[in-house]
């Protein structure tokens, strides 16, 4: 099992970013949590991982937080909760949000993701419910504060190469309805949210922040 990577973050394309670990390239699938830590300057960072074993594939998921994994390896336990649905809820929602739509049973909140309607949005809130309990009272969550550790640079740096800088207008919003549509969410959909929010200033994971916020909010 392959339990974190540190090394340089040397490309891009939500959901995917890949990783340089002296000389040998990880691709790894991580939430928009994690993308939205990942900055412009150059460091040296450790990524924490959960390998993900199917009979037809392997995938390699990263977490800028141990909350983070511990409720994505919580949620793939849920029955009809798989890896891509796991994914979907944490770039739609922090640990903290997530919990609390648990624990105080706002299924309008659940159904903002991606792929989760009333009906798994229910069963998710019953069986969370029960599963985040034992992990809130020892600690291990610790979700009531709101705050998760953030994910740490090495060698004292402040920040990981993101591999762009500004996201150029041309490709911007097809990459943003790229990764949408790897959430989840229909072309259409998908084709909407971003042109409801675009702005050439933003960068291509604020662009996606902002859709996202923009569904919560309606």
């Amino acid at each position: 099992m392959i339990g974190f990577l540190k090394g340089q973050v040397v490309k891009k394309e939500p959901p995917f970013l890949w990783m340089d670990v002296q000389g040998v390239g990880y691709e790894v699938e991580a939430p928009m949590s994690t993308f939205y830590q990942l900055t412009q300057d150059d460091a040296t960072v450790m990524l924490l991982t959960y390998m993900h074993v199917r009979e037809d594939a392997m995938q390699l998921f990263g977490f800028a937080t141990d909350a983070e994994k511990l409720l994505f390896k919580t949620l793939i336990k849920v029955n009809g909760v798989g890896a891509k649905m796991a994914l979907a809820i944490l770039s739609s929602m922090s640990v903290f949000e997530f919990c609390r739509s648990v624990d105080s049973a706002d299924i309008l909140s659940l159904t903002s993701i991606p792929g989760v309607g009333k009906k798994t949005a229910e069963r998710l809130q019953i069986e969370m419910r029960d599963r985040l309990k034992p992990l809130m009272d020892s600690g291990a969550l610790g979700y009531h504060s709101g705050e998760d550790f953030a994910l740490q640079p090495t060698q004292g740096q402040a920040s990981m190469n993101a591999g762009i800088g500004i996201a150029p207008q041309i490709g911007t919003q097809t990459k943003a309805v790229e990764a949408l549509m790897a959430l989840g969410y229909k072309d259409t959909q998908a084709q909407k949210m971003i042109k409801d929010v675009f702005n050439e200033s933003l960068t291509l994971e604020q662009l996606i922040k902002a859709a996202l916020q923009g569904v919560r909010l309606k």
